[in-house]
């Protein structure tokens, strides 16, 4: 009766369950598993399970967690790509025990395994949507910073550009928010129109923009700088004509170690510096 109602229940769940022996050959697979690969047990049976549902990829991975599982006695849980009978890719997580026999001693290893591709779109949607600025769909500041950390903790360092548009207060209050939002997200538009897929650029906060750019070439960032210029010196459609907005933009080099806070700071002094310049030059 026990063993009716284990085979039942191993036939009835969704979970993808198998077992192999020592070497990686099939010595069980359920129904959920013989749906999945569109191919009954008896045919699986004696199979390398590598080479019937594992990506290609993940099969040296996959070998190797094997050979370590004989020798240890324990599996680790484990995430990878399985293949559909229709060759269709799935994110599945595995949980695996290791069968001991009567002297203790590993014989075989069970695999349940659960079909987790929704729930990984899921979770990386709402990745996206909480990097993601609403206004004008670029990236956010949470985005940025993370960024910022992969480069200068992670990687070889970076240049950013902080801009700030010059006009768009008064814009803004003579002309309202609607107005307002429509020119934020126009400008956030060109700026991604002028950079590469490299670069990054983010919203930081109201009217201000960042360019993270992954190559610290001097001569490159000043070109950079000249383009963002001349584009946001273009004017912008108004409620009642033209709008000139124009904008300031402050240059930094990330060192290596330093902090995203440090190097977002002296792109924000370098910003206000061109800014005083620019206010110097108006004819009074």
């Amino acid at each position: 009766m026990d063993d009716e109602l284990l085979r039942a229940f191993v036939d009835s769940t969704d979970a993808l369950v198998c077992i192999v022996d020592g070497t990686g050959r099939i010595l069980l697979a359920n129904r959920a598993l013989e749906r999945f690969t569109g191919r009954p047990a008896t045919d699986l049976q004696g199979q390398w399970f590598w080479d019937v549902y594992v990506a290609p990829e993940h099969v040296v991975l996959a070998q190797d967690a094997v050979e370590r599982a004989m020798a240890s006695g324990t599996a680790d849980p484990q995430e990878g790509d399985w293949l559909t009978g229709d060759g269709e890719r799935r994110r599945v997580a595995m949980r695996n025990t290791v069968l001991l026999d009567d002297d203790g001693l590993p014989y075989a290893i069970a695999c349940v395994g659960m079909d987790v591709t929704a729930d990984r779109r899921r979770e990386e949607l709402l990745h996206q949507r909480a990097q993601t600025d609403l206004l004008t769909g670029i990236a956010n500041r949470g985005a940025l910073f993370e960024a910022l950390h992969r480069r200068l903790e992670e990687g070889p360092g970076c240049a950013l550009l902080f801009c700030d548009l010059d006009q768009f207060k008064v814009i803004n209050d003579q002309h309202g928010h609607a107005v307002g939002d429509r020119i934020l997200a126009e400008a956030a538009a060109r700026l991604v129109a002028l950079v590469g897929p490299e670069e990054l650029v983010a919203r930081f906060g109201g009217d201000e923009f960042v360019v993270l750019c992954p190559d610290p070439d001097e001569a490159a960032l000043d070109e950079l700088v000249l383009r963002v210029v001349a584009e946001m010196g273009r004017p912008f459609v108004g409620p009642e004509g033209p709008l000139t907005v124009g904008v300031s933009v402050g240059v930094a080099i990330g060192r290596a170690g330093e902090s995203g806070d440090e190097l977002i700071g002296r792109a924000d002094r370098a910003m206000y510096g061109a800014k005083t310049h620019q206010r110097r030059r108006v004819p009074r």
